[in-house]
Parts: structure tokens; sequence; C-alpha cells
């Protein structure tokens, strides 16, 4: 089966990104195909470099970053949830004249089309969060 996956929570507020990378996981460990991982509204705090937990916890960031290069995945943070939320990445950090960028790697930025293309590519698309 072909999955999107779309996540709105943050990776430190709400259980939702946790849940949604172990389904990704286990449906690539199952041989499952993941189309795309959509962040959107306060999801798009994934994708920021600058995460720092303190080194005994889970670091989510990162691992969205390792799974998306093991199994080459599509991390695609909404452009517009991201730049209300400060996170840029270096076409956007030269475009609005900013002094820095902090998109993690692995992860891309780009709009909602990227999330409907999703829906209508994958057999099922599922939400985590609100």
């Amino acid at each position: 089966m072909k999955f999107g996956i779309c996540i709105n929570e943050g990776p430190y507020t709400h259980q939702a990104s946790d849940t949604a990378y172990q389904f990704t996981k286990a449906a690539l460990e199952k041989g499952h195909e993941i189309f795309r991982v959509f962040f959107y509204h306060d999801g798009v705090n994934n994708g920021t470099r600058l995460t720092t937990p303190p080194q005994d916890e889970r670091h989510i960031v990162n691992r969205w970053t390792e799974l998306a290069e093991k199994h080459s995945l599509d991390l695609v943070v909404c452009v517009a949830a991201a730049q209300r939320r400060g996170i840029v990445d270096a076409d956007e950090q030269k475009r609005q004249g900013k002094d820095a960028n902090n998109l993690a790697p692995g992860f891309r930025i780009s709009g909602l089309g990227q999330l409907i293309e999703a829906g209508i590519q994958s057999d099922r698309l599922v939400v985590f969060g609100d």
C-alpha cells in the first residue's frame, strides 16, 4: 500500500510527531511505500535544524532526517506555515533578506499542492494531529 503522511503538530508539544514517525518506520519495514510526508501547521517545527533536545531525550528532527536518508523519503514542509514560524531554507533566506536559514537536512519547503498530490497519488492519506 502507498501512504501519504500529514503531520500537523510540533515535535515536542504533541504525540502526533512521534506516532507519525513510528507509523512511517513500521510501514516501511513491512514493505509499504511512503509517497510523501507533509508537515503542516505547527508540524513544520519538525523541520528545523536548530532543535537541540537534551542528550538523554529522543531527537525527533534527526529521526526524520535519518529515516528520509535511509528510505529516500520526500519530507515537505509547508512554505506558508514555515514562514509564519520562522523556518526558512537557503532560497527563502535570500528571498526574504534573512541572515540565516534553519531547515534540517532531508526536508524541503513547498506549497499545499504537495499535500493535495500526496492525497491523490496515495492509497491512504494518514493525518497525525488536529
